[in-house]
C-alpha cells in the first residue's frame, strides 16, 4: 500500500532504505524521544526494516523524491500494549531532526487516520508520549487525540530505564466529526 499527501509518500520500508534510515535514526535527539536507541550502523538501520518495521501498516515518511525521512505506524492487535481489540489499534511516529516543525508528522498521521478509520475500519487509534516529548503531544493534539491517562513507571527494556507515559485516543465518531465529507 502506497498513501501520498501533499508533500510526503508513505509506502512500506525496503532494505535499500538502511543509509537514510542510518542518517535520522541515528541521531541523539530523535530516538531516546521515542523510547528506543540511536541506530549505531548501516547494517544495524538494515536489521529494524526486517525486524520492527515489517508490521502490516508500518510505513517509511518520504518526501517526494521517495526518499525516507522518518517512520510512521499502525501498530495492530498483539503489536501494541494498549489495547487487545480486533478494531483498535496505536499510532506510532517519529521524523528526522532536519525535518521538525514542518508540520509532517501531522500531515502523514492524517493520512494514516483516514486509512485507518476508513479502509481498516478501526473503531478506535491509541496513540502516547513520554513526559517531556512535547513534539509528540503537539503531534497528538493536532490530530484531534484526547488524553485518556498517564502511567508512572514504564519500562523501556531497549533503554533500560523508567519513564512516564502519557496515553490519548481518537475515536472514528471524533475524527468523522472531524472530518465531516470523508467516507462519502
Amino acid at each position: 500500500m502506497i498513501m501520498k499527501t501533499e508533500r510526503l509518500i508513505l509506502r512500506p520500508w525496503e532494505e535499500r532504505d538502511a543509509e537514510d534510515l542510518y542518517r535520522y535514526a541515528s541521531d541523539p535527539a530523535v530516538g531516546p524521544a521515542a523510547g528506543w536507541p540511536p541506530h549505531t550502523s548501516v547494517e544495524d538501520s538494515r536489521r529494524i526494516i526486517r525486524n520492527v518495521f515489517n508490521g502490516a501498516e508500518a510505513y517509511a515518511v518520504c518526501r517526494r523524491d521517495d526518499r525516507p525521512i522518518g517512520a510512521i505506524e499502525l501498530k495492530l492487535k498483539g503489536h501494541t500494549d494498549m489495547t487487545e481489540r480486533e478494531d483498535e489499534c496505536e499510532l506510532g511516529y517519529w521524523i528526522g531532526k532536519p525535518f521538525w516543525g514542518q508540520g509532517m508528522i501531522p500531515e502523514a498521521a492524517e493520512e494514516l487516520l483516514r486509512h485507518a478509520f476508513e479502509d481498516l475500519g478501526m473503531r478506535a487509534v491509541w496513540a502516547g508520549y513520554y513526559d517531556g516529548n512535547e513534539k509528540s503531544r503537539r503531534v497528538q493534539e493536532k490530530c484531534g487525540f484526547v488524553y485518556v491517562r498517564t502511567t508512572e513507571g514504564l519500562e523501556l527494556p531497549l533503554l533500560n530505564e523508567t519513564r512516564t507515559g502519557h496515553c490519548s485516543i481518537l475515536t472514528k465518531e471524533h475524527w468523522n466529526e472531524m472530518h465531516p465529507h470523508s467516507g462519502e
